[in-house]
This record gives structure tokens, sequence and C-alpha cells, in this order.
């Protein structure tokens, strides 16, 4: 399903308050000033690939800043990578300043303050994610943010052309191959930050992918075994735990990590099957090895930018798939951030 929210059926005076609106609501809280006397009709859409939330932005010359004071209302978990199209673009974060050209890419960490300026119109695509998503460290995410990605580099110019296909045909994808797809475009990420701070991931010998493949396998069929653990894991294949710990090194993240991102995969899809299928938030919690309710909660939130409920709640109202244009302010809903898809 992709969501439209569009500017095109507001009168003019009212356009940068409904603007201001539909991108922090997308997004996360924003300042948001339009450079132009009579703003031009803009663009949102919208669409959810499993953890990854991808906009198609575009507008007129406007000025973008996130300072402290919003930070402190949410959002900070939440990293934004902005594929320029169209325009150009001006980032300030960490004292850093990058302009963004057609065909390059940068990333803003929406914990710190930035701010970004549009001089004149632009079509973008910013791919919305929370950091847990990513199997990096936080000195690894440094790298990445406010750094200009260009095609003069092997790695980005992969990453680059990998998001601008998975951009153009993002409309047309089953859920299941979207989330997929998403699930690689983080991983390559998670690449070419180890590559920036010099450590690229490892390449694994056929014996450990064909060994971390069984493990995998392992792990998604007794996803619901509360007591799945890595000395579990290690001890059903033969292998140490340390060795266990080796295996994911391939992977860019380590065991808990991935199990607990393969857990709210397919809480995530339970929770939006229909009404009469139905389960509580504790049953498929519970059904898929959270113990807790709360640390549920929060992972899920971290990872998707709602809670349970809400997700479960939008998933249940919400139209049949299709495009759900939000052409007036008062049709958007609620205050929060990155639920637009």
């Amino acid at each position: 399903m992709s969501v439209v929210l569009d500017t095109a059926e507001v009168p003019s005076a009212d356009r940068a308050a409904y603007w201001h609106e539909a991108v922090s609501h997308t997004f996360i809280p924003l300042d948001v000033a339009l450079l132009e006397s009579a703003p031009a009709p803009a663009t949102i859409t919208s669409h959810r690939l499993g953890a990854l939330q991808v906009s198609l932005v575009r507008a007129g010359p406007q000025r973008v800043e996130r300072g402290a004071g919003l930070i402190a209302r949410g959002g900070e978990d939440h990293l934004t990578l902005a594929l320029q199209h169209r325009g150009t673009a001006r980032l300030v974060q960490d004292g850093h300043r990058v302009e963004l050209r057609p065909g390059t890419f940068a990333i803003s960490d929406a914990g710190r303050p930035f701010a970004k300026e549009l001089p004149e119109p632009f079509f973008f695509t910013a791919f919305h994610w929370p950091r847990s998503a990513v199997g990096v460290s936080e000195e690894d995410l440094r790298v990445l943010t406010a750094t200009a990605f260009d095609t003069g580099d092997d790695t980005a110019r992969l990453v680059a052309a990998y998001l601008g296909c998975l951009s153009r045909s993002v409309g047309s994808m089953e859920p299941r191959q979207a989330s997929r797809l998403a699930t690689t475009a983080l991983d390559l990420l998670a690449v070419l930050a180890h590559e920036r701070r010099g450590r690229s991931v490892p390449e694994a010998p056929e014996a450990a992918l064909a060994t971390l493949a069984r493990v995998k396998d392992h792990i998604l069929r007794h996803l619901g075994d509360p007591d799945l653990s890595p000395e579990r894991i290690a001890a059903a294949h033969h292998v140490s735990v340390r060795y266990l710990h080796k295996l994911f090194r391939f992977e860019g993240m380590t065991v808990a990590r991935w199990i607990q991102r393969q857990r709210l995969d397919v809480c995530r899809r339970d929770l939006a099957r229909p009404a009469a299928d139905r389960a509580t938030v504790a049953a498929v919690a519970g059904r898929w090895g959270f113990v807790s309710a709360s640390h549920f909660s929060r992972a899920f939130r971290a990872a998707y930018g709602v809670s349970p409920r809400e997700w479960q709640a939008c998933a249940g109202t919400g139209p049949t798939p299709g495009a759900v244009r939000l052409p007036l302010p008062a049709a958007v809903p609620g205050s929060g951030y990155g639920v637009a898809v």
C-alpha cells in the first residue's frame, strides 16, 4: 500500500502549513520553511518495506531544520538517506557541509541537529529506517552521516544503483519480495559503513556459508522458542559459541540481533492479519519467543516507528491495497511520525 500526501488541492495560502505537517508526519518532527512566495504543488508518496520506509518527494525550494527541541519530541532513533534525482541540496550536520547533486546521496541522523537547504525545485527518494535495523555500531553510523556518496566510489555506486532501482519499482512489489529487498538494502548500507571505517565485512569461505545457512534455517524453525540462545544454537550444530558469533560477523551483526529482526518481521505480519484471524498483541509476541510484552513493544517501535497496537490498528482499519491520497491537512492522522505507510 502507498500513501500520497499532495498539496495540489490545498489553497496556496495553506500549502506551507500543510507541507510542514506532511513532512513531519512522514519522517520525524522537523521545521520546514518554504523559499518561494507562492508555493508550487508538492507530493510525498510513501511505501513501507519491512523496517524500511521509502518516500518519493517532489517539491519546490525549501529549508529543513531539526534542533534540540524537535529531537526531544521523538524520532531520534531514525536515519534518513536521501538519493537526489533532480535539483541540488546542501546538508549540514556535525560540522560537516556536503552538497548533493543528481545521482548522489547522503545520510542524516535524526538524533543530532542538522539543517538541509534545497534552493531549487527538487525530486529525491528518502529511505527512512530505525538505526537498530542495520547491524553496525554507533561509530560506523557516524562515518555515514553528513557525507556525500557519489559514483566515484565503487561501493557507493552499487548502493546508489540498488536504491534507485528499488525506488522505481517499489509500488509494484509483493509484500514478501519488498521486505527481502529492503533487508538487502540495509545490508548494503552496513557494508558501506564497514568499508568507510576501513574494515570491510570479511568474506566468508564456502564451508562457513554453508554452516551459516543451516544455522539460519534452524533459527527460523525455532523462532517461537523463548529459550533459543547462542549456546543452544551452537550445541545443535556441534560448533562453539565463539565460532557461531564468528559466522554472524559475515552478516555484519550479532546472533541476537539477527534473531530479533526475524521475530519482529513475523510478528509484524501476524499483527496485520485480517480481524477474523487476528490474535492479541501479547499472544503474537509470545508465539514468536518474546517473553516480555514491554520489551517486545520497545523493540517493535524501534524497528518500525509505531507501537504493535498502532500497527495492528492501522492494518485493521486501513483500505485495501492501493494508493491512499490525503489531500487536506485534516486527513493527516494524528501526530505520529513514520506511520504514513
